[in-house]
């Protein structure tokens, strides 16, 4: 018998927009019989990564942290994915913006002003966008996949903040740790119970400014893909690129935009991060942020808003994957298992959505062929 996929005319709608809650579902099931035959709780490690973030309000504030910089980030990827640009160096991106906000607050250490801050987060941005120029000149020019050069530029940008931690940037004061000075307050983004808000909630004044701004950049980015010729160019560009040409849409025009688009809200999510949780740069500041982004622009439906949804799953994830860590003695790899997993099963159900199963009859071999 002859089995063979089938594109479907007209994938449902309902199902595309349900198969990241299907994934979900199998991730937390697969993930606790696999972790269960190896030893561990896995019912209660699904549990606990998957359910107690959501029910847990001491833990909502860092929830709330940790998905910030996943939405900003996979707002940029998920526009230029829609456009068929593939960047694959957000974190290099995100790296690099911290470095040059780092770069401002130390350059303009002993001085004071409200202006130390968005000079930091210009800079953040402008270092994100012309990084992830690099793969956007060697595509245009050279015809070089901005796959191959983005994803490896990652490897030279958490190099290159090795070497500023372990000399030109290391703390004088710092007992020999590889690490800068502690930012002062004129270069820490404001807590919000600084202002008043979520006193309750957020007692130990974990949540910035920079989560409601990932909110707001995330309704913006909806609204522009939605109702703007820039969002109509990205749109058309990814279905149909013929068509974009014959509009009068330059390829090469979208692949710069795309790239220095997603750089840039990366470099802005790294100074955030860096001047907002950390409060310094560190070598550990490369957490996989710019990689798990990669799974939420997906998860999301590469749409601003599904965006958004899609962070507060993987933060949950990464939440209870600590807790888990903590509480019941799983491997520190076991909320990375858990992401890939997700992300797998969504390309896996995609796969049934966007076609179907076809059964013929025997395959003719030899002569009758």
């Amino acid at each position: 018998m002859r089995v063979e996929l089938v594109a479907r005319r007209e994938p449902s709608r309902l199902m595309l927009y349900l198969t990241p809650l299907l994934a979900v579902s199998l991730t937390a099931l697969v993930g606790a019989g696999v972790f269960s035959l190896l030893g561990y709780d896995g019912p209660g490690a699904a549990f606990m990564i998957f359910v107690q973030p959501i029910t847990n309000p001491s833990l909502w504030p860092d929830l709330a942290a940790k998905a910030a910089p996943l939405v900003i980030i996979a707002v940029g990827l998920a526009i230029g994915f829609r456009a068929n640009v593939w960047n694959i160096g957000a974190e290099g991106q995100y790296v690099v913006g911290a470095l040059a906000g780092t770069g401002v607050a130390l350059g303009t250490w002993g001085m004071q002003g409200a202006w130390i801050l968005p000079l930091m987060v210009l800079a953040g941005m402008l270092a994100g966008g012309l990084y992830a120029g690099v793969p956007a000149l060697l595509r245009t020019r050279l015809g070089v996949s901005e796959i191959l050069t983005s994803l490896m530029l990652n490897y030279a940008a958490i190099q290159l903040l090795y070497y500023l931690m372990r000399g030109p940037w290391k703390d004088p004061e710092g007992y020999g740790f590889p690490e800068t000075r502690q930012f002062d307050e004129a270069r820490t983004v404001p807590k919000l119970s600084d202002w008043g808000l979520l006193t309750e909630l957020d007692p130990g004044g974990v949540v910035h400014f920079g989560a409601p701004l990932a909110i707001l950049l995330a309704l913006i980015a909806w609204f522009v893909m939605a109702r703007s010729l820039f969002g109509f160019r990205i749109r058309v560009s990814g279905a149909a690129p013929k068509a974009a040409r014959y509009g009068g849409f330059a390829a090469n025009r979208t692949i710069w935009m795309s790239l220095l688009l997603s750089g840039g809200l990366a470099g802005l999510a790294g100074v955030l991060h860096a001047s907002g949780s950390v409060g310094q740069m560190v070598p550990a500041f490369p957490t996989g942020y710019g990689f798990m982004a990669i799974i939420v622009a997906f998860l999301g439906r590469l749409h601003p808003l599904g965006v958004a949804l899609a962070s507060i799953v993987l933060a949950i994830t990464i939440i209870g994957g600590e807790e888990a860590q903590a509480k019941l003695g799983m491997p520190n790899a076991a909320a990375g298992v858990f992401q890939a997993m997700t992300l797998f099963f969504l390309l896996a159900t995609d796969v049934f959505v966007k076609n179907r199963l076809r059964i013929g009859g025997r395959i003719k071999t030899g002569a009758s062929a």
